[in-house]
């Protein structure tokens, strides 16, 4: 099982990729709490170069609610990361696949809002 729901945006750039990714996120009701710069930070702490790599964390808050409300350290595994990293001929737009990531919480109550937001997150991710 892959633990991702992926889309290679093809032709695009970086900039444009993130303005269409935070536009679908916000269009099915994703707010986006946190942004790192992934390759800015290597480049800082480590002095390495590396390709464009974005990490946008999206939230919506009701999801997040529910599953706050079955398991009070679900908190450690929000929000849903999307990633963009520069690829040959575009940017790759990936979506965590909150199935697989819940696969080691032991909780059947997760089970209908891991379902709600990899559906959620799919849509988002044929959008773009």
């Amino acid at each position: 099982m892959s633990y991702t729901i992926d889309r290679t945006l093809t032709g695009v750039t970086m900039q444009e990729a993130e303005a269409r990714t935070r536009a679908a996120l916000a269009a099915h009701g994703l707010g986006v709490l946190t942004e790192i710069d992934v390759a800015a930070t290597m480049h800082k702490k480590l002095g390495r170069e590396m390709m464009p790599y974005r990490i946008l964390g999206a939230c919506q808050p009701q999801f997040a609610w529910e599953a706050l409300s079955h398991d009070q350290k679900i908190g450690s595994m929000l929000p849903c990361n999307v990633i963009l990293r520069a690829v040959e001929g575009g940017v790759e737009v990936s979506a965590v696949d909150p199935i697989a990531s819940l696969q080691a919480v032991e909780n059947p109550g997760l089970a209908g809002v891991a379902e709600q937001v990899r559906l959620l997150l799919g849509q988002v991710i044929a959008d773009l």
